[in-house]
């Protein structure tokens, strides 16, 4: 099993937006990083879901339930999509701010290529950043 971490603007779509559809493709983007790592997501891979712009916080975690697929929001062939579905609200939103404080957690994507939507984390970074969200240390 592989961990990530999606970025979303939740005035476009927010996690309680992903709630209420009980699943989605993960769609628009257009950096060829993040494409290939949505490429190298695999079924039951755990995604963090950050709220980039507003929050600046990681707010749930979901999983894919679909590997990567041609966008349907365009012909252009070198853009996919995966499905996810919500597997968790984290009781406590974990902020940039908790995230780029804890040593653990300083070399990942987040703070190094902070413009990157779809970016991959260690299993270490992904327990960290969830224990905080469930209210642990």
């Amino acid at each position: 099993m592989k961990y990530w971490l999606v970025k979303s603007e939740p005035f476009k779509y927010s996690w309680e937006m992903f709630l209420k559809d009980g699943s989605t493709y993960w769609d628009g983007v257009r950096n060829y990083q993040a494409r290939n790592n949505l490429k190298n997501m695999k079924n039951g891979d755990l995604v963090l879901f950050y709220h980039s712009d507003e929050g600046l916080e990681v707010v749930g975690i979901a999983k894919v339930i679909k590997e990567a697929y041609q966008d349907p929001t365009t012909n252009d062939q070198r853009w996919v999509v995966v499905d996810l579905e919500p597997v968790e609200t984290l009781k406590k939103p974990v902020p940039l701010d908790e995230i780029k404080k804890d040593k653990r957690l300083k070399n990942i994507a987040l703070i190094r290529q902070s413009h990157l939507s779809v970016m991959s984390l260690t299993k270490d970074e992904f327990d960290v950043i969830v224990t905080k969200g469930r209210g642990r240390k």
